[in-house]
């Protein structure tokens, strides 16, 4: 069997397997490469491993090289949990030493598998494809840039559609763009120029570390897209949001971005249109309550009207 046709194989029992038939991933199951891939992490999950040298039939210790050392407690609480090794790397990776030539494999993308799947329609694969390729990313290094550029596939997270909190949702979005942007060996694996840091990029901003903490890189720098949680279309940086009031105001660019799900989600369990005021969702300006601003006109004219009459009986006051 050639390569192509075995991997076509692979991903078509892949689809059709009761595990990857599933809308999302079963996290409390044991891991179902569990076993296959500790070969794998007896040497790629440590910064030092051993081998027993075939020739002289020593036991031999080597530094692995950073880009290949992977945590093996992160893989199993990634959305690829379930994987074997060689479901997405070659089979030829089972003997060692590995062929030099293995690290020319081809590097796949989530379209391989996730596109044009109806099982996974709902999480809108093919769209987010093709957001990625408007994006200044994709225009400015359609060789070097691909999914995996932003998304490790050995620990990804579906963070927006599960219940974790905001404040953990924006970090893990937010450190995988400056995994790169602030970074400069990192940034230069896709890019000539040098960077500065986010924080002098983001010098007009009043409080940068405190936007960062609490606002993803992407609510600013991408277009708004309905139809999916995540925007994928990087707009460049002339067009990023610099308005305070595009956030900061009742109907603020929060509520269809970063908060949309939450914001969804707790609509749909608590029955309130104005739901999110009582979740950990607070941006200033933006967080009005109706009722709330008529009692405090309410109580604000009570104050005044006995201020007035107050006043009118210490006048009256012989």
């Amino acid at each position: 069997m050639t390569k192509p046709t075995a991997w076509l194989g692979i991903i078509l029992i892949l689809g059709f397997s009761p595990l990857f038939a599933q809308l999302t991933v079963d996290m409390d199951a044991e891991p179902a490469g569990l076993a296959d891939n500790q070969t794998c992490f007896d040497c790629h999950g440590k910064r030092i491993y051993a081998y027993e040298n075939p020739v002289t039939g020593r036991i031999e210790r080597k530094a692995m090289n950073p880009n290949f050392v992977f945590d093996q407690e992160a893989f199993y609480q990634g959305v690829h949990r379930h994987f074997r090794c060689t479901d997405c790397h070659s089979p030829d990776y089972e003997t060692f030493p590995h062929k030099a030539e293995l690290r020319f494999e081809p590097m796949y993308s989530c379209l391989d598998c996730h596109g044009g799947d109806p099982t996974y329609a709902h999480f809108h694969f093919d769209e987010i494809g093709v957001e990625f390729e408007k994006s200044v990313h994709f225009e400015r290094q359609p060789e070097r840039f691909n999914c995996w550029s932003c998304h490790n596939p050995h620990s990804y997270k579906a963070m927006t559609r599960s219940g974790f909190r905001i404040t953990e949702i924006v970090q893990y979005h937010n450190n995988m763009c400056a995994s790169c942007h602030n970074n400069t060996d990192r940034f230069q694996t896709v890019s000539d120029s040098l960077k500065r840091p986010l924080d002098q990029i983001h010098a007009f901003l009043p409080n940068f570390n405190l936007h960062f903490n609490a606002v993803r890189c992407i609510e600013c720098h991408t277009a708004t897209e309905d139809t999916m949680w995540v925007a994928h279309n990087i707009l460049p940086k002339e067009l990023a949001v610099k308005r305070c009031v595009e956030c900061h105001s009742a109907n603020s660019l929060l509520m269809s971005s970063l908060y949309k799900y939450q914001n969804i989600e707790s609509r749909r369990s608590r029955g309130t249109l104005n739901a999110i005021i009582l979740n950990e969702a607070y941006v200033i300006g933006a967080n009005r309550n109706i009722y709330l601003n008529i009692i405090s006109i309410v109580l604000f004219g009570m104050t005044l009207l006995g201020v007035l009459v107050h006043i009118i009986f210490r006048i009256k006051k012989p």
